[in-house]
């Protein structure tokens, strides 16, 4: 295997120098899957830059090749944010990327998905000389896609104090960054309580939320409770004009 240098810490410090300044962080979801053609997704993208979304999340649990990662990747970077690979699988891996959630789903069920992918992986990202954002990836609730094809056993929403150990598991492990995931077009996002007793336990690690948040009240509740991150990707998929008003409602100090 080939040694690369990769590039080290540009996406991690645009990330935290914005939480240290006290902003709120709002990344888009694209799944390369879902994209209709580049005009639609220049289009999505768009409105999603002029809403003053902070970094483009790319990736899906189903139907995605390494090439729709590569073409998805090179027209969002057009944008001159972010982008940030959010893998399902080895297949979701990008050389043109900026960065990449370096993730293990830890509760799943399946070692494949915990660490087995992450082997697979690993060569490909040093390869490539992506950073690296060490993620740790919790389904929570409905989990979708991503929890029935990562086998994973979603936390119930009123159990979070399950979730706030999982969390501390990952910090002790010395991860950056835990995302809670609702799963994609999800019913309702998790539970605000869910993730002020999560917060109440991290120390430093950095907390993104996602899955379900279709309003700017859902997503100002979870930014009060404690999240530094929301995602969202289906809604602009549907509805791109609920996006600029979510992005509105976390910037509004």
């Amino acid at each position: 295997m080939r040694k690369v240098r990769r590039r080290v810490g540009r996406v991690n410090n645009y990330i935290q120098g914005k939480i240290e300044s006290g902003e709120a962080l709002h990344f888009t979801l694209i799944d390369p899957d879902k994209v209709e053609n580049e005009e639609w997704l220049r289009k999505v993208a768009s409105i999603a830059a002029n809403a003053g979304t902070d970094a483009f999340l790319v990736g899906g649990s189903i139907g995605v090749s390494e090439s729709d990662v590569d073409a998805t990747v090179k027209v969002l970077k057009e944008f001159k944010l972010p982008v940030i690979l959010f893998p399902g699988n080895v297949t979701g891996i990008s050389r043109f990327a900026d960065a990449i959630l370096f993730m293990s789903l830890l509760n799943s069920d399946d070692p494949y998905f915990i660490i087995g992918a992450q082997v697979l992986g690993a060569p490909i990202v040093v390869k490539y000389g992506l950073e690296a954002l060490p993620t740790a990836y919790i389904i929570v609730g409905y989990g979708g896609a991503a929890g029935y094809v990562g086998r994973a056993r979603p936390i119930p929403y009123d159990k979070p104090e399950v979730g706030a150990a999982y969390v501390m598991t990952a910090e002790l492990l010395g991860m950056k960054y835990a995302y809670l995931e609702a799963g994609s077009g999800a019913p309702k996002p998790i539970p605000p309580e869910f993730v002020k007793t999560v917060a109440k336990y991290r120390n430093r690690i950095t907390l993104i939320v996602g899955g379900g948040i279709r309003s700017k009240e859902q997503a100002r509740e979870l930014i009060k409770a404690g999240a530094n991150i929301i995602v969202t990707g289906t809604l602009i998929e549907k509805n791109p004009a609920k996006v600029t008003d979510i992005i509105a409602a976390i910037k509004r100090k």
